[in-house]
This record gives C-alpha cells, sequence and structure tokens, in this order.
C-alpha cells in the first residue's frame, strides 16, 4: 500500500514569540541551528521510513512559498494552501480527500506536525513502519503516544494502559489536564502524551470523518469535483472557510472505537515553549529575547 505522509504546516508558534513570528513561524525555522528547518527535518525522518513516499504538505496560504523554498521536491500540487486556519479536523479531512481523488487505491496516510523533534530516525522508523503495516490490513486509527517523563499539563493524554509496544486498543483520550491530574496519571501509568501524530488508511480516515464529522465531509464533498481545474482555488477559498473550527481529535479520535495506539519509545518535544528549546539545546534565549 502506497505511504502518502501529510505534514501539517500552518501554526504560528506563537508560544516561542519573538523567535516564531506569524511572517516566519518555527516550522520555517532552525530552531535547533543545525543548517536545517524544522519541516526539513521532518521531511528527512519520514524518509527513513519510506523512501518512495508521497509528501503532501497543508499550511497556510501565506506560507507556500516557504514550503517550496525548504521542500522543492514535493510537488507544487501536493502543496495544500488553507485560506483560513480551521484547526487540524478540516485540514486533514482536505488532505485525505485530496489524496483518495489521485489514487483509484487506498492508501496508508501519516499525519503529522512539521515541528517535532525526534533524534532517533532510526527507532522512529521502526515505530512507523509498525503502525503502517497495522493500518494497511485494518480498519483502524493509530495515534502515536510518547510515554511521559514529568507531569505535564501542556500535553493532552491518551489512556492505553495495555501498551507495552505494540499497537492496542485505546481506552479514552484525556484533556490537557491540571497539575494534580497530571501527576496522578504519571504515578498510575497507562498514560501516553498524545504526540499528535496519526496513521491510517485513506477508506479508515473518511468514513470515520463522515460519521463523525459530516459537516467538514459535506464542504469537501463539493469541493472535490474541482480538483485539478482551473476553479479549485476559488472554491477552496469559498467553501473552506465554512468548515467547523475543530481539532481532529474532538472531531473523531475520542468518539471513534476504531482507535488504537502505538508508543513511541524515543526522545520526543514538540519545542513548544522556550523551556523545551532550552532543554534540548542548552541555549539560554532570555539575553537574546527577553533582556530589556
Amino acid at each position: 500500500m502506497k505511504t502518502h505522509v501529510v505534514i501539517m504546516a500552518g501554526g504560528v508558534g506563537s508560544r516561542l514569540y519573538p523567535l516564531s513570528t506569524p511572517q516566519h513561524p518555527k516550522q520555517f525555522c532552525d530552531l535547533l541551528e543545525c543548517g536545517k528547518t524544522m519541516i526539513q527535518l521532518t521531511w528527512e525522518r519520514f524518509l527513513r521510513v519510506d523512501p518512495e513516499a508521497e509528501f503532501w504538505v497543508v499550511t497556510s496560504a501565506d506560507y507556500g512559498h516557504f514550503v517550496r523554498e525548504q521542500l522543492p521536491s514535493v510537488a507544487e500540487d501536493h502543496i495544500l494552501l488553507e485560506p483560513a486556519a480551521r484547526n487540524t479536523a478540516p485540514c486533514i479531512a482536505y488532505a485525505s480527500t485530496k489524496i483518495a481523488a489521485a489514487s483509484a487505491e487506498p492508501g496508508n496516510i501519516v499525519v503529522t506536525p512539521a515541528d517535532a523533534y525526534v533524534p532517533d530516525y532510526d527507532a522512529f522508523a521502526a515505530t512507523m513502519q509498525a503502525a503502517l503495516a497495522f493500518t494497511a490490513a485494518r480498519d483502524a486509527l493509530v495515534c502515536v503516544g510518547i510515554a511521559p517523563t514529568r507531569p505535564d499539563t501542556g500535553y493532552g493524554y491518551i489512556h492505553a494502559p495495555a501498551a507495552i509496544d505494540d499497537v492496542v486498543k485505546v481506552e479514552s483520550f484525556k484533556e490537557k489536564p491540571d497539575l494534580a491530574t497530571a501527576e496522578r496519571y504519571l504515578a498510575s501509568g497507562g498514560y501516553f502524551w498524545n504526540a499528535g501524530i496519526f496513521v491510517w488508511n485513506s477508506a479508515a480516515i473518511l468514513a470515520e470523518l463522515h460519521t463523525y464529522a459530516p459537516s467538514i465531509c459535506a464542504v469537501m464533498d463539493r469541493l472535490a469535483p474541482t480538483f485539478g481545474t482551473p476553479g479549485e482555488r476559488a472554491a477552496l477559498e469559498e467553501l473552506f472557510p465554512t468548515c467547523e473550527k475543530i481539532s481532529i481529535d474532538y472531531a473523531v479520535m475520542e468518539k471513534s472505537d476504531k482507535v488504537h495506539m502505538i508508543p513511541g519509545r524515543w526522545e520526543w518535544s514538540d519545542l513548544g515553549s522556550f523551556a523545551a528549546l532550552t532543554q534540548i539545546t542548552g541555549k539560554d534565549y532570555s539575553a537574546e529575547y527577553f533582556s530589556k
């Protein structure tokens, strides 16, 4: 089954302001000062998963030029430019509908943020390959869970107490907790940070979207006949902003009975704060960005 990697790259990275700005958000910055931007590192990491994968990038219409400059090998028609930010459910519905329209056969889809830090490419690839093998043969939605190292209140949690290393059914999703609840999760075990990385085949995710997010799918059904035509952009600008603004977690993952999780046993960070960035780089950003 063909692998499609969908990189979500539309955020503004507001928690890292002024290092990340709406004009130049963190996914297009060299945060690690390694000569590569975060989206370039994400692309490179997924090449290790499947060198034959097709890459798609969903981003703001304002950021298309960054994608073309930084990922020149991504086909122009695989750069999907959102005219308005509508959160991850419309983003994923749009990309999945485009992928399904482009192929007569269902494909495996990985959806990933553009800006995560994962230094161990080989361990990451092994996890993702196992998830892809699982979804290629099953009508299932798989998310990646990270074993928490501290009672962090900044992440959503996945409750999957049976998880060891294989794919297992998820018992429930938990919203970002207060500190006492996060401490209880850590002490009890069986709770994982939600990394925001998802794996499924195109038929499975579109079926669940039609079941649990029918209004979004109705927009996609109106949009699909314009794919590949001169009128596609105008239709997208008219229809996409009418989608409900909702995350894939709320729209589908918390409702579906087909949700599974695979644990990621590798170092991971969403680099969502200066504290997280300092932990990785060892650099003190206060003098550069916050001194008076």
